[in-house]
């Protein structure tokens, strides 16, 4: 993607390589307590979630929950196990999705499924989950345990619906966003919930973050979805076309079938019915012919100045000024 940035003025904005240098000591700390939480006697266990885990990433979500923290004052063992909490639904996700999908690389790597199998994969996903609420239930903290159920049963919604558009080319913008506040946004949003909680933060404050997380999502996961029409496929880690493959219509194509012409509307329609990855230089023509990529750009620049406003009014500090950076950051990636 072209270095688009949210319309923000506001002078202490962190980039992504000082976002990470102030995180370091936080994130090995949250590094640590999920690797030392992932152990179990089933061998297999430990080679899928170390595959997975080990895949690298940027430990976004985790990162979150931290830097939330500093930003309301305080982060610390509780932190660092609120944040290995959310890092392990995270992953559970990605295991499960993997094999809805049918996919076979992410992050540059082979996927579990495609080493282990599908049952493997889902199994382990769900030890990751019931591992996630052991976690939850050691804090005693009834607040916390709402968030997050309530959290990961959203996401499991998210998954559902996004089931029954697959294939789907009457998947308008509306239903797009109602999936993504389900499958990426909600879990953004409990982080940094999460992370203001746990600083003893009030609900104010505790609605600004979450604010904040879930419109950071929404930001992210549109850039992702513009990437997989407009990246280099060394870059994103993954097969250029995945989400048409899987009949996916994300935002910049259901953009195309909307602004076409009656012909090549339909002409996309019967590409997503079929999930064409064959089809990926007609169904490219017509995103740029229609300003697909660009419309879609804006979108994500919309929610990252959402989230940039919901900031407003915190205490000037680097762990905000991260914060800020990672808006800017979600919109700015090329993978």
């Amino acid at each position: 993607m072209p270095s688009a940035q949210p319309s923000d003025s506001r002078p202490n904005t962190l980039d992504l390589p000082a976002i990470q240098a102030l995180a370091a000591p936080d994130m090995q700390a949250v590094d640590g307590l999920i690797r030392g939480r992932l152990a179990s006697d089933v061998i297999l266990i430990n080679q899928v979630a170390e595959h997975i885990v080990s895949a690298g990433g940027k430990r976004l979500r985790p990162m979150l929950v931290m830097l939330a923290g500093h930003a309301c004052g305080d982060g610390g063992p509780r932190h660092h196990q609120l944040a290995a909490i959310v890092e392990f639904i995270h992953t559970s996700t990605l295991l499960h999705d993997d094999v809805v999908d049918e996919s076979d690389l992410r992050r540059g790597r082979s996927t579990a499924n495609a080493i282990w199998g599908n049952a493997a994969s889902v199994l382990v996903g769900d030890f990751l989950y019931s591992r996630s609420f052991q976690l939850m239930v050691e804090l005693d903290s009834m607040d916390v345990m709402r968030i997050l159920a309530d959290t990961t049963n959203r996401i499991a919604e998210g998954e559902v619906l996004q089931l029954l558009h697959v294939h789907n080319p009457d998947t308008d913008e509306a239903a797009y966003l109602n999936v993504i506040e389900r499958k990426t946004a909600v879990l953004f949003a409990a982080g940094t919930r999460l992370g203001a909680l746990a600083s003893g933060a009030d609900a104010a404050t505790q609605q600004k973050l979450h604010d904040f997380g879930m419109a950071l999502g929404y930001a992210f996961q549109i850039a992702d979805d513009v990437l997989d029409y407009a990246a280099d496929a060394a870059d994103l880690g993954k097969n250029l076309g995945d989400d048409l493959a899987e009949g996916k219509a994300t935002l910049p194509l259901i953009h195309a079938i909307r602004h076409s012409d009656g012909a090549t509307r339909t002409r996309l329609r019967g590409i997503v019915e079929r999930g064409d990855a064959d089809a990926m230089p007609e169904v490219l023509a017509a995103i740029r012919a229609t300003g697909g990529l660009e419309y879609s750009r804006e979108r994500a620049l919309t929610y990252a100045d959402a989230a940039l406003q919901a900031l407003d009014g915190l205490p000037e500090s680097d762990a905000l000024a991260a914060l800020r950076g990672l808006a800017r950051y979600a919109v700015e990636r090329a993978h």
